[in-house]
């Protein structure tokens, strides 16, 4: 009688298709970790920069993501000023949020991409906003 070859699950196999899984997770985190910053065409503002030279940035749009601190002022009518303190350094920035988002429950401790444009005297006005 011949006897049948048995067939068994070659370890090498077991390893590449357990390497192909976790190489697939990896890369579907990192196209969601860069696909998910809706702004991320634009250039992100340099702190240092505006700090130093507010005027020498204005009329440029950039992007800032940070997390709001708190509400400085309101005026129904100009909007909001929050301080917001930028994930990429530990500066504060204050933000100044048009009435035409009034709109949105802005809260202390809230992750946001901001896309703001330098304005007159260095006032930072923000364009669009969009949570974390």
């Amino acid at each position: 009688m011949v006897r049948r070859a048995s067939s068994s699950l070659n370890p090498w196999w077991a390893i590449g298709v357990i390497l192909l899984i976790v190489a697939a997770i990896f890369g579907g985190w990192a196209l969601y970790k860069n696909v998910s910053d809706p702004f991320r065409t634009l250039t992100p503002l340099d702190v240092s920069a505006y700090l130093d030279n507010a005027n020498s940035l204005r009329g440029n749009v950039y992007k800032v993501t940070g997390t709001v601190e708190t509400q400085l002022a309101w005026a129904p009518l100009k909007g909001r000023l929050y301080s917001v303190a930028a994930d990429d350094r530990n500066d504060v920035l204050p933000l100044l949020i048009p009435a035409s988002f009034n709109s949105m429950n802005i809260q202390r401790g809230q992750r946001y991409f901001f896309k703001i444009q330098v304005g007159e005297k260095g006032i930072l006005l923000v364009q669009d906003i969009r949570k974390v």
